[in-house]
Parts: structure tokens; sequence; C-alpha cells
């Protein structure tokens, strides 16, 4: 395993801070404590902290943004590419929970990069509901209101930084698979 750079490790603890107080309550003093250096030091691998919070909100969006891609391009039919948008959801969650708590609590923080973000997000959510609104049409899922679904099934996905850490040994297969037959099929018998 490659050894973390000081710049891999300041975002990973920022993000954690992030998480922790809220962006707008982090200063660049309190990461530098919480890494044990000065906080001088951290000027010489980030600019600012708005530098901080576009590398990880940017970061996350575009893991979003390329396996979304990734599930469009294939011929699966809809169901499998609401299962691999599960599966990408929940894997980010597991591997960045803190990061993907900065996405969802601060990206309104983002100065100069929040059009981006936004066009980001927005792109990921129309690609969404493509493929909801095909499996609709295709007789593969019910006919149902497509933003009432969208919301639901994202309102969940988005929400997982906040009960991944209450678990402990997630297994992210199942995981998976559980909100998959969760939020594609129900609950009922």
């Amino acid at each position: 395993m490659q050894k973390e750079t000081r710049k891999e490790e300041i975002l990973r603890v920022a993000a954690r801070l992030f998480k922790n107080k809220g962006y707008s309550a982090v200063t660049m003093r309190d990461l530098a404590t919480e890494m044990g250096i000065k906080a001088a030091s951290l000027y010489n691998h980030i600019s600012s902290k708005q530098a901080i919070l576009q590398d990880i909100v940017l970061a996350i969006a575009e893991d979003f943004t390329a396996g979304m891609h990734k599930i469009i391009e294939d011929d699966s039919n809809s169901i499998k590419k609401l299962e691999q948008i599960i599966d990408l959801h929940v894997k980010i969650a597991i591997e960045n929970t803190d990061g993907l708590a900065a996405l969802n609590s601060d990206w309104m923080h983002l100065e100069e990069k929040r059009a981006h973000y936004l066009e980001l997000r927005q792109q990921y959510e129309d690609h969404f509901r493509d493929i909801l609104n095909q499996g609709m049409k295709e007789g593969e899922l019910q006919r149902v209101d497509v933003e009432v679904t969208l919301f639901s099934i994202l309102s969940t996905l988005r929400s997982l930084y906040l009960w991944i850490p209450k678990k402990e040994d997630i297994n992210k297969e199942a995981l998976a698979t559980s909100l998959s037959q969760i939020l594609l099929n129900g609950i009922n018998k």
C-alpha cells in the first residue's frame, strides 16, 4: 500500500474536522493542531481552507460522475444499473465517510467551484432519472412518480455517511445487496 502524502493527510484530517465541527467552524489553526504541525506548514501543501474543501468535494463528485458514466455505458437493464448505483454509493461511503459528509453538508461553501459542483450533481441526477424513466418505460419498474423515487433512493444513499460509522464490521457487498432489496423491491412480503 502506498504511503499517504502530506496533502492527502491534510485532506483526510480536514474532512474529519469538517464532519465533526462544520466547515465554517474549522480554522487552519485547528487543522494544524490536529495534525501536530504549525499552521504555516500547511501552506506548503495547500493554499487555503477553501482549496481543501474544493479538493475534498470535487474529488468525490468526480468519483460519482466517473462511476455513473460506467453505469450508463453498461448494456445492463435498469434494475442492474440501479444496483450498480447503490454499490457505487456504498463503496464511496465506506471508503470516505468523512469526505462524503463534507460533500453533503459543506458543498454550499464552495466559492469559485460551486457552479462546477452543481453541474456535476445535476448531470448525475439526470442520468439517475433517465435510468428510472427507462426502467418504467420498459416495465422493469412500477410507474410511479420519478421525482419521488429519485428523492427517496438518493436521500437514503446520501445519508449513508451518518449511519456507517455507527456500525462495526460492515460488509460492503451485504450492505449493497440489502439496500438494493429494500430500495428497489420494498419490504412487502
